[in-house]
């Protein structure tokens, strides 16, 4: 079981302490956050914002990047984290470190861009299968109320429905081929 980072009954330290090469005392402010097994997480934290800051704001004194949480304040009062949301900044402090790791110019906000540069271009494409079904169903209505006017058309047969399927289409298919090996 872990608690805190820390296995029970033994004395491991958490990840930071373990990178800091300090002991891990039991109130330990990066234990809950970055436990032993995980030292990848604090490396890259440590790396890009610096153990300082990073404990200045899980005890709850610093500004570190409180900004994002708390961005309408205009006066220079330190903030306080709830404990309940440090959990959610520590989270946004391993994403933000790690995007820079990976990116050192544009950090997460180059892979902000790169997807939303896929999602422009998907709907696009979206938009382009749309229109091309939109225009089938036109050709296929067009071509189907063609074929209706220029057939004769007798008492006997407008009774009866039309023997040709309204969807004739050829999907190139060898049919008996492929009847054959879906059957047997």
């Amino acid at each position: 079981m872990k608690e805190g980072g820390r296995k029970q009954g033994s004395a491991s330290p958490c990840a930071a302490c373990k990178l800091l090469r300090r002991r891990c005392a039991a109130d330990c402010v990066f234990a809950p956050y970055f436990p032993a097994d995980e030292p990848h997480k604090f490396a890259n934290v440590h790396k890009v914002f610096g153990a300082s800051n990073v404990n200045k704001m899980l005890q709850g004194i610093g500004r570190l990047s409180l900004i994002c949480i708390r961005r309408y304040n205009t006066s220079n009062d330190l903030y306080e984290l709830p404990e309940h949301q440090r959990g959610d900044a520590v989270s946004s402090m391993v994403y933000e470190a790690n995007a820079r790791v990976r990116d050192p110019v544009y950090g997460c906000v180059g892979a902000i861009s790169s997807l939303q540069q896929q999602i422009d271009a998907l709907q696009i494409q979206l938009a382009v299968a749309q229109a091309e079904a939109v225009h089938l169903r036109v050709r296929q209505t067009q071509t189907a109320s063609c074929s209706y006017w220029t057939q004769p058309h007798s008492p006997t047969n407008s009774a009866s429905p039309s023997s040709k399927p309204i969807f004739d289409i050829d999907m190139g298919l060898d049919h008996t081929s492929y009847a054959d090996s879906m059957w047997s």
